[in-house]
């Protein structure tokens, strides 16, 4: 069966940079979901997602923006910006994992609010002609929150519903839940997009094996981790290529280099690449001696050097 392989959104992440170097290194992704808008009570779009949507700044790739709210105005607002800027699809976000979103009753910390939910998908279906999409987990407290969810969700032509397998309250810790999936799939008129730890070919395969009836695939942190994952899919391989180390280095340059010109001051362009290195150091035979290598460097000149030396000895 043929399938698609997409990008799913990490907020801090997976930004238009990381996309393109990605499409230019690597490929394999087919659709990519940028960071969500989160609008905060304020109707104003802020550059930094401005920039990430520019059609300019996504040439030649498939990307689809996505929200972050609670509120059916903030929601109509954002429809109305990405369409202008030539989008024809929003997804919605209802995923995110991290306290400071939910307790604010946002991404999974929406799930439970089946009257809220209902009333923000009336209103985006009725007021814009957006294609709406969503990104869920199965719940933020259980995995049968999604389930009261759903009959709702059928009442709307809902373009797809990617799920990540984990509720809330695991953030990314502790295994993905499986049986909960099935259920999904078996209680829902909607075409569903599964995500959550595919990390290697070999648990591609174990996951398409345990769901026949699913052909998108949605990968996170596997794609940071192993930029070369989503090829080796697609090509059923699970070798890496002759000049891995090669690849690898000109992708970390160019991102490397646009996050120096996009970020003021060594302090800001030295974390993003040390939090980029808790992901990229996974495809190093030693993971946590070149995180701690590459942690360790204070300055430009410092983590450069370290940058070098962990390459050179793959």
């Amino acid at each position: 069966m043929s399938f698609t392989l997409l990008s799913s959104p990490l907020q801090g992440f997976t930004d238009f940079r990381f996309r393109n170097a990605i499409n230019k290194y690597f490929g394999g992704i087919d659709t990519y979901y940028s960071p969500y808008i989160r609008l905060n009570g304020k109707l104003v779009i802020k550059s930094s997602y401005e920039r990430d949507l520019l059609p300019e700044n996504n040439v030649g790739l498939e990307v689809i923006p996505q929200v972050i709210t609670n509120d059916a105005e903030e929601f109509l607002f954002v429809a109305k910006y990405v369409q202008q800027l030539g989008y024809k699809e929003l997804n919605w976000n209802l995923g995110c994992p991290y306290p400071m979103v939910t307790k604010s009753g946002m991404g999974s910390g929406l799930i439970s609010n089946t009257e809220k939910i209902n009333y923000i998908l009336d209103r985006a279906h009725s007021e814009t002609d957006i294609i709406v999409s969503m990104k869920m987990r199965l719940g933020y407290d259980t995995t049968e929150e999604i389930l009261d969810v759903l009959p709702i969700l059928d009442k709307y032509p809902i373009k797809n519903i990617a799920i990540h397998a984990r509720i809330g309250k695991q953030l990314y810790k502790g295994g993905v839940h499986l049986d909960a999936f099935q259920q999904c799939i078996d209680n829902t008129k909607h075409k569903l997009y599964y995500n959550g730890d595919i990390t290697s070919v070999a648990k591609f395969h174990e996951m398409q094996q345990r769901f026949p009836s699913i052909d998108h695939w949605m990968i996170g942190r596997g794609l940071i981790a192993d930029p070369f994952l989503p090829s080796m899919i697609k090509s059923d391989s699970a070798e890496y290529p002759k000049n891995k180390m090669e690849l690898f280095s000109a992708f970390h340059d160019t991102l490397y280099e646009g996050y120096s010109e996009s970020l003021s001051g060594q302090t800001h362009i030295l974390l993003k690449m040390h939090h980029l290195w808790e992901y990229f150091s996974v495809i190093f035979s030693n993971p946590h001696k070149v995180h701690k290598n590459i942690k360790k460097s204070k300055s430009i000149r410092n983590y450069e050097a370290a940058v070098k030396e962990v390459i050179a000895k793959g």
